[in-house]
């Protein structure tokens, strides 16, 4: 079986579209790596691109996405809603088919070790790949942010990178590079503009306050309403469509609406899968009656 993995960088640039195209076709040179998604945001001044293939294409096209993020965004001038400490803000190595988690791990080292000795970006691991356990939680590591770190990492031995100088990059920070698992980014806009509703519902339902397994959520204020931004890291236990339905149910607490919802990147099949079979109690359903799986196939 040939081996597969996805890596989703995302990158501190959402609102200069030119910008975000020049690193997509940064990567989409890389022969062998497929570039599959390209989104951003303006409020959260964000991208993410999605690249699959075998494990040295995806590498080379990833470091290519990365020195071209480090030319051309300078994190001194950025500004947004969601939490970030550089240019390239997170890369994560995913295992798709005939790769291991372990194998995803090995690769994010190597691409960290890259990263710091060429680019001279100091580099965190997180994830599986994290050698601390304080590093482990990816909020963890952004604590304080790009404008926090930058202070911290020269001053503060806990902060200091896995590789790389203890000093920020001139222009693009630092960067956290890890092996997991799929992950569903998943965004619920409440039909209010008052943002501390979205924080109190975030800090509900997030797993470390109590609330849903495998839940990270934080309250934003995106296109003039507030929104409760998601990561469901593990969405074989908490699903995008029982987050919803959570939300819903604190949301009519305030007496607020939900205004409409946002999958942001790519997902996997069995994640659709499991959120019909749930919603509609459908008994049996699974990814072997979808048609274009098994035309694949």
């Amino acid at each position: 079986m040939q081996k597969l993995i996805e890596c989703v960088p995302n990158f501190s640039e959402g609102r200069r579209v030119a910008v975000i195209q020049k690193i997509a076709s940064a990567a989409r040179r890389v022969r062998g790596a497929k570039v599959l998604d390209v989104e951003w945001d303006r409020s959260h001044n964000r991208s993410l691109i999605t690249i699959v293939g075998a494990p040295e294409p995806v590498f080379k096209a990833v470091y290519e996405a990365i020195k071209t993020a480090t030319s051309l965004i300078d994190m001194n001038k950025h500004k947004g809603e969601h939490p970030r400490i550089g240019a390239t803000d997170v890369v994560p190595f995913v295992p798709v088919s005939g790769a291991s988690i372990k194998e995803c791990v090995v690769l994010s080292n190597k691409l960290g070790r890259k990263v710091a000795r060429d680019l001279k970006i100091p580099v965190y691991l997180y994830e599986a790949s994290a050698i601390k356990a304080d590093r482990v939680n990816l909020a963890d590591v952004r604590k304080g942010e790009y404008e926090g770190l930058k202070n911290e990492i020269e001053t503060n031995p806990h902060r200091k990178p896995d590789y790389g100088p203890s000093k920020l990059h001139p222009t693009a920070g630092a960067v956290v590079i890890g092996a997991r698992k799929y992950l569903v980014a998943f965004n619920v806009n409440l039909d209010t503009h008052d943002i501390a509703v979205a924080k109190k519902i975030a800090s509900r339902i997030r797993e470390k306050n109590g609330g849903l397994v495998g839940v990270k959520a934080l309250g934003f204020k995106v296109g003039g309403y507030a929104q409760i931004s998601m990561n469901l890291v593990d969405y074989q236990k908490t699903n995008f469509d029982t987050a919803f339905r959570a939300i819903e149910k604190e949301a009519k607490k305030f007496k607020v609406g939900i205004k409409s919802s946002e999958i942001y990147g790519m997902i996997p099949l069995s994640s659709l899968v499991k959120a019909v079979a749930t919603t509609f109690k459908a008994k049996d359903f699974g990814e072997e009656q979808v048609l274009e799986k098994r035309l694949y196939e």
